[in-house]
């Protein structure tokens, strides 16, 4: 991961928990040990070894399916934030791209 670009974690296709895991693990490079749990989530980011501009796109789908997982996620991430603010951001984009055009906006999490 490039510590001056942000990283994007597209949640599009995943409908379940494990799927967001998997997501997170491959796209934060998590360690072997990550157990794709919430606990095992925020160790991991607390954990992370550069900071990070998370921006979390495609996530309607699994909010939708799974509201309760989505919130906790969201959870997860806002405490993350709170407790790394300098080395942790995430932002959640509102539209369906990325990458500076007019169609994507962002909220922070923290």
């Amino acid at each position: 991961m490039r510590t001056d670009e942000p990283v994007v974690l597209d949640l599009t296709g995943v409908t379940d928990k494990a799927g967001l895991m998997d997501r997170c693990a491959t796209v934060l490079a998590l360690p072997d040990w990550f157990g794709r749990n919430w606990d095992a989530l925020a160790d991991c980011l607390a954990d992370l070894p550069e900071p990070v501009t998370l921006v979390v796109t495609g996530w309607r789908e699994y909010a939708e399916a799974h509201p309760r997982e989505w919130r906790t996620a969201q959870d997860v991430f806002a405490t993350a934030v709170d407790e790394r603010p300098t080395h942790l951001t995430v932002l959640v984009a509102l539209g369906q791209a990325f990458g500076g055009s007019d169609e994507a906006s962002g909220a922070s999490l923290g």
